[in-house]
């Protein structure tokens, strides 16, 4: 199947698949900062399958309002797939949806080191249906701040698209 190449398009077709699946829809957003919850919410009708979205921009939210324990995030570090994966899990618990998404990462310009370079993000997404799908993206620097966050609003709306996909599939 050919996927939708524009943001706006993916999100309709995001939230096609979900209402058909009879699925909602939670977010969890760090380096993005709520990017994926608007181009959601900027499809008219959204609310219908869009619950909620966290913005977890500091460790302390991660644990707050997700439940991400502070010992993982000591561990591994806040930009980790450990740490995507319990932030996706978290929305889906703290909002009862069917699908969350989960992306932290490191969107520059600075804040990279050797181990986790600028353009390192990890996006990790679940249905009630399944596991945790997680992937991590090295994405250029050239990108920049801007570039790198679409990047990732886009890699998460397809996550949700393939899971949404899969939920109806499995419902059908």
């Amino acid at each position: 199947m050919t996927r939708p190449l524009t943001l706006p398009a993916l999100a309709r077709a995001v939230l096609a698949s979900a209402r058909s699946a009879g699925l909602t829809i939670a977010t969890a957003e760090s380096c993005t900062g709520g990017m994926v919850m608007a181009a959601l919410t900027g499809i008219a009708g959204s609310s219908d399958v869009v619950d909620r979205g966290f913005v977890t921009y500091s460790n302390a939210a991660k644990g707050q309002m997700l439940g991400v324990p502070e010992a993982l995030i000591a561990r591994v570090g806040a930009v980790s797939a450990e740490v995507a994966a319990a932030m996706a899990e978290g929305a889906m618990k703290a909002s009862g949806a069917g699908l969350a998404v989960a992306i932290t990462g490191i969107a520059g310009p600075g804040g990279g080191s050797a181990a986790k370079p600028v353009g390192l993000v990890h996006l990790a997404a679940v249905s009630r249906l399944g596991p945790v799908n997680r992937i991590e993206r090295r994405y250029d620097p050239a990108l920049g701040r801007a570039g790198i966050r679409r990047a990732a609003t886009r890699d998460a709306l397809l996550m949700l698209l393939d899971l949404a996909e899969q939920a109806g599939f499995a419902a059908a």
